[in-house]
């Protein structure tokens, strides 16, 4: 089991750049595949980005490719979520997942309560 706690949200403008943590506690990270989405209001949540156990594989949803990074320090027990040249549509709560085993189909058991991220035209 873990406990996942989202932070670094905020408003920013078109263009900026901000980067989102995503804390463990309760239990570390180590065993657990790890991916962000994102929810709009009145829209489905989204696949954002996902990283596996060792960190040395990654998934990026079309939207976001060559823009956003995901990346994790095991040792921390944090995953990040690097965001540059950021866009009003990216707008969005911001939420961490976690999965004790492989992921299929971008499901994850874990959850974190979100971050809220602003981009402003």
């Amino acid at each position: 089991q873990v406990q996942l706690v989202e932070s670094g949200g905020g408003l920013v403008q078109a263009g900026g750049s901000l980067r989102l943590s995503c804390a463990a506690s309760g239990r570390t990270l180590s065993g657990y595949n790890m991916g962000w989405f994102r929810q709009a209001p009145g829209k489905e949540r989204e696949f954002v980005a996902a990283i596996n156990l060792s960190g040395l594989r990654t998934t990026y949803a079309d939207s976001v490719k060559g823009r956003f990074t995901i990346s994790r320090d095991n040792a921390k027990s944090t995953v990040f979520l690097q965001m540059n040249s950021l866009k009003p549509e990216d707008t969005a709560v911001y939420s961490c997942a976690a999965k004790w085993g492989r992921v299929v189909n971008y499901e994850y058991d874990f959850w974190g309560q979100g971050t809220q991220v602003t981009v402003s035209s």
